[in-house]
């Protein structure tokens, strides 16, 4: 009698869960992330002995804005990469995310020194941006690692494209943020491509929407709250 059991598709296995010890490692990244002052590794931009502009209320209120939204992106950074390298299987793939991650440490210093020196607050809401990037991070993650960096890619591309944006609507007399967001926009591009060359995957269409979608969602949200 023919085995009736290979008739059944296969589905995948269920992804191994992480250790308690790499649980408590990645809550106490969270705390770190959303509590602690970020310390950069490499020298702000912004510091190179550039003036210091004067910026009228209007310009200043503008800038603060875009900077929260940058703090922002730097907090999902954060969460995204820290949690794909947890997912990932590959030491050589989660040192990749890790040394992301650490880059983008730098940006989320550099972002919050600019809000420190505008006298501004980051977004309110950046508990609940880390945990959903966090999440998104995660699952990329379980995929495999071709997914995983399609993700990275696909997210790398669409921070470069906003932060054109924001280059283009920054006073121009604010050298310091425009500093900064150059260097940024220097290491995404860096990120997106060592990404391709590991032999990221092409996400379907309407995941790059959603992810379009997401993103527009937390950009209007994070310049007021």
């Amino acid at each position: 009698m023919p085995n009736q059991g290979s008739r059944f598709p296969k589905f995948p296995a269920f992804p191994t869960l992480p250790s308690m010890d790499a649980v408590l490692g990645e809550v106490d990244k969270a705390l770190k992330t959303l509590a602690a002052t970020p310390v950069a590794q490499r020298p702000n931009p912004a510091g190179r002995n550039l003036p210091q502009n004067n910026l009228t209320d209007t310009e200043k209120a503008q800038v603060i804005g875009l900077m929260r939204v940058n703090h922002v992106g730097e907090i999902c950074a954060q969460a995204l990469y820290q949690a794909q390298a947890l997912a990932s299987k590959d030491p050589h793939k989660k040192a990749l995310f890790g040394h992301a991650a650490k880059e983008e440490a730098d940006h989320l210093a550099w972002t919050q020194e600019r809000l420190d020196q505008l006298g501004a607050r980051p977004s309110l809401l950046n508990p609940f941006w880390y945990g959903g990037a966090f999440a998104l991070g995660f699952v990329a993650g379980t995929l495999g690692d071709k997914v995983s960096l399609g993700f990275m890619a696909e997210t790398e591309k669409q921070v470069e494209k906003h932060l054109n944006d924001h280059l283009g609507r920054l006073p121009a007399g604010d050298q310091q943020s425009r500093a900064i967001l150059e260097q940024m926009r220097q290491d995404e591009i860096v990120h997106g491509q060592t990404a391709i060359d590991q032999g990221a995957n092409n996400l379907p269409m309407p995941v790059k929407l959603a992810m379009t979608a997401m993103s527009k969602v937390m950009t209007t949200l994070a310049q007021k709250i």
